[in-house]
């Protein structure tokens, strides 16, 4: 009789703690063992000594978020959750979204709708509070915290989803009173807009133009803003995408001042630069395909963000993926071919990408160590968002979500071996030498030797316990 569905032999297995050679014994979708010669399972991989690690989580993505404007994101549960595999990642968490003068509530049952029976993989729900009435705070958001959404994002720029102090102030003493975990997008949004402003009336207004309306100031002085709020309501919050010395600056004084201030950065702040918002020809404006907020700083930041994963100012590495497609009317050019570089929807795809970037250019360059990476893409994103430790480690009982990874190889990034339907990637032609192999949902293979292999609808919603990292700090005696 077999113990296990599945035996993963030979795997040498990296935790964010740990290094260890295992065989990983899976049952029911769980880790069941580990341990030196398991019994024979009723199927059996050999992962021939490469590294096993814990899945990737991406815990800032946007798949299928309604917009504002005419734009359309190109992938859905499906397109997304498929892509998210292929590269590695096994649990994803993007956007419900609330639109101003939409109950929070409908927001979270339109996205299930879009959600439902698409994911390949597991997915649980941030919300994105645009509207905090008084409804809102008193009621729908502890609510649906309790039931198990239990972070949310909130912005400081962007018209339609900003919220003033006063609001920022009172939605944190929420999720301080509820538990919850506050992610915010820190840039002055007047700023901008005074400078969108000057730059138009000159004529500036193609897309290389996007950095020079958001300088790095413009995130430097909404980020300390936003530490001084989480300061005065005594809670924790986690600064999203930031991009470069002057917010990491400001996230350090905050974490040396002994505050409870996470980071979080992407690849884009690491692979691309401003250089490349200006990639036009007479016809076409490439640079579109990188514009993204904040946008990317200078080859002297991306230092800078490499030094803060490595000295940990970052708990978080996330793709921020946004998925609009560079051709047709729905995505980058919904505002016409020509529009002004204010008018091109923000965001840009990475999804299958983020942890072989990071793999190949963190760990195999030596950068960071293999725990460091796992705990950057998997552990540390689960505990900041109430999914450990049934996520993101290799342990007994945990989920069996799992990568196998390829390193060696001699690859570069091509869209056209990507799984999302975005036509084009912001990291064409960059270097790779390591992929995931094989990617396990819950025991079952999703992704093996160049193979898709999910089935959409497997992937289940996941309700978020409170986070641990979201709780205020202790104050000790001082005697």
């Amino acid at each position: 009789m077999n113990d296990f569905d599945l035996v993963i032999r030979n795997a040498h297995c990296a935790t964010a703690a740990d290094v260890f050679d295992a065989d990983i014994g899976i049952k029911d979708g769980k880790i069941a063992a580990l341990g030196q010669g398991l019994p024979a399972g009723r199927e059996e991989i050999d992962a021939a000594g490469r590294w096993v690690l814990p899945g990737g989580i991406d815990g800032h993505c946007h798949l299928d978020q309604p917009m504002g404007d005419n734009s359309v994101m190109a992938d859905d549960f499906l397109s997304g959750t498929r892509s998210a595999a292929c590269g590695g990642t096994t649990t994803v968490l993007p956007f419900a979204c609330q639109f101003k003068g939409q109950s929070l509530r409908d927001a979270v049952d339109d996205y299930h709708r879009r959600a439902d029976g698409k994911a390949a993989i597991d997915y649980a729900f941030h919300l994105i509070v645009s509207d905090p009435t008084p409804d809102v705070l008193e009621r729908e958001l502890p609510e649906l915290i309790r039931e198990g959404y239990t972070s949310f994002k909130i912005y400081m720029t962007y018209d339609d989803l900003k919220l003033a102090d006063r609001e920022i102030i009172d939605v944190l003493a929420v999720a301080r009173d509820e538990g919850a975990m506050v992610m915010v997008h820190a840039e002055n949004i007047d700023c901008i807009a005074w400078l969108t402003e000057r730059l138009l009336k000159a004529g500036k207004t193609a897309p290389r133009y996007h950095a020079e309306a958001r300088p790095m100031l413009v995130e430097r002085e909404a980020t300390h803003r936003a530490i001084s709020f989480a300061e005065l309501v005594d809670v924790p919050i986690l600064i999203v995408h930031v991009s470069g010395r002057e917010a990491i600056e400001q996230i350090q004084w905050a974490q040396n001042n002994g505050l409870r201030i996470y980071g979080e950065t992407c690849p884009q702040y690491l692979f691309l630069t401003a250089d490349d918002l200006g990639l036009d020809d007479d016809h076409h404006h490439h640079g579109a395909k990188c514009i993204c907020s904040p946008p990317p700083r200078d080859k002297g930041n991306q230092q800078v963000v490499w030094n803060g994963l490595e000295s940990g100012v970052f708990q978080v590495f996330s793709s921020d993926h946004a998925p609009f497609r560079f051709d047709g009317p729905s995505g980058k050019k919904a505002a016409g071919p020509n529009a002004s570089f204010d008018r091109i929807p923000n965001g840009i795809p990475g999804l299958e990408t983020r942890l072989p970037l990071l793999f190949t250019h963190g760990v195999l360059s030596g950068r960071l160590d293999i725990c460091q990476f796992v705990a950057l893409t998997s552990t540390n994103v689960a505990k900041m968002y109430g999914l450990y430790p049934q996520k993101g480690s290799i342990a007994v009982g945990a989920d069996a979500d799992l990568t196998i990874w390829d390193t060696g190889l001699d690859r570069v990034i091509r869209n056209a071996d990507l799984h999302h339907e975005v036509d084009y990637t912001p990291y064409e032609g960059i270097p790779v030498s390591a992929w995931p192999a094989v990617t396990f949902s819950r025991g079952s293979v999703v992704w093996r030797d160049g193979e898709y292999l999910g089935r959409a609808g497997r992937g289940e919603f996941l309700r978020c316990d409170l986070p641990q990292p979201a709780r205020p700090k202790v104050r000790g005696d001082s005697r």
